[in-house]
């Protein structure tokens, strides 16, 4: 009986070329000519003939692992479990096709076994003479981890795509700034912006020495429904605490310099000294870092529509803890950004603050605007490739 020749051990490699470790495109594209090659070589011998010579390869190695032990050896138990393992093998082998692909290997291993004595060494003949069948058991393994280095690549090919959407914007931006007038008069937005910063955390600071802890914590919750309003909300337990315990009426700073108190001291300020060491001294690193900084606005400013609309979210807030000059203050800088020339002077205000003199530098010869295309292009290839796996 003539046998088909088993697929070769030989499996395909991408060279980068370089040292360099390869590109995410590259892993992509070779991984997926891994499994193009390993697909090919099933598509070979059939899908059906892989699969079936497979099957029957890991039920007999199966059988051999199973009964390595059980069946060697002189004993009763030995030979009873030698019965059980030829009849098993002996049916395998029967129920497989006579011109069946590595048809003789399954053959061969059943005659290593045939035998009313069996050692290790006749189990270790009986799984060479599968040698042949294992090939196509070893083309199932290999499609499957070239599926998963595909998907693995693919992971890191979407990883590359959006870094580059960020290398892009950030180039993008680099060029916009190139434009702008330096020359502008930007202080017509640092003044107003640095006397409210100035006045709001001077007001909150205030007010931290005016209300009790428990408002200043009605304050913080509220803040959640604001997301230009980025106050971190108290811990759970100290927020239950100051709630529900009269200590809450107290200052931040009043419940500070208490929770340094000795216990006898404290007792004659709260109810429990155990309690409030145990809620306010643990948590002296927030409770002191409560400030005005999630009401100031940052230099530079940003553009007006994403300014006009933090202005927004933050004046309930100021009104809340300033006079009514801090809000005038927040008012002058809303009114700026429906300036005409508003536009002009942020982005003059951002070059200044954002260009250093390398970067002016990749500006001046050319050097950001080739790499803003560099990485179009790599973004547009990746893309293309990407897309090859959604239209199967």
């Amino acid at each position: 009986m003539s046998e088909r020749a088993p697929p070769s051990d030989a499996s395909s490699s991408v060279t980068a070329g370089s040292d360099e470790e390869p590109t995410p495109l590259e892993s992509l594209a070779a991984a997926r000519n891994r499994l193009e090659t390993v697909e090919g070589r099933i598509a070979d011998h059939g899908e059906e003939t892989v699969e079936e010579v497979a099957t029957a390869y890991r039920d007999a190695t199966k059988l051999l692992d199973d009964y390595v032990d059980r069946a060697t050896g002189t004993g009763k138990e030995n030979f009873q479990a030698y019965i059980e393992l030829e009849g098993k093998f002996d049916g395998l082998v029967s129920s497989l096709s006579d011109d069946l692909v590595a048809y003789e290997a399954f053959e061969d291993s059943l005659e290593a076994i045939d035998k009313r004595r069996l050692s290790e060494s006749d189990f270790e003949r009986a799984r060479e003479a599968l040698e042949p069948a294992a090939e196509y058991a070893d083309l199932l393994d290999k499609r499957e981890a070239a599926r998963e280095e595909v998907a693995e690549a693919r992971k890191a090919a979407n990883k590359r795509s959006r870094a580059l959407d960020d290398e892009i914007t950030e180039r993008e931006r680099l060029l916009e700034l190139a434009t702008a007038d330096l020359d502008a008069p930007v202080d017509r937005l640092r003044e107003p912006i640095e006397r409210y910063n100035e006045a709001v955390r001077e007001a909150v600071q205030e007010y931290r020495l005016a209300v009790s802890a428990r408002e200043v914590f009605d304050l913080l919750e509220r803040s959640a429904w604001y997301p230009f309003v980025n106050y971190e909300q108290p811990p759970d337990d100290l927020l239950e605490y100051v709630r529900g315990n009269q200590a809450g009426e107290y200052t931040i700073p009043e419940l500070l310099e208490y929770a340094d108190y000795s216990r006898s001291k404290l007792s004659h300020y709260v109810d429990s000294a155990d309690e409030l060491k145990r809620n306010v001294a643990t948590q002296q690193t927030y409770l002191d870092g409560i400030d005005a900084e999630p009401l100031t606005v940052d230099w530079p400013p940003e553009s007006a529509g994403t300014l006009r609309r933090r202005v927004r979210e933050y004046r309930p807030f100021v009104a809340r803890v300033a006079d009514e000059d801090v809000v005038a203050s927040l008012r002058e800088i809303r009114l700026l950004t429906t300036d005409t020339d508003y536009d002009r002077l942020q982005t003059a205000a951002q070059a200044v603050a954002r260009l250093d003199p390398a970067e002016r530098e990749r500006l001046t010869d050319g050097r950001v605007a080739d790499e803003l295309e560099e990485r179009r292009a790599e973004r547009e290839r990746l893309r293309d490739a990407l897309e090859v796996d959604d239209a199967l």
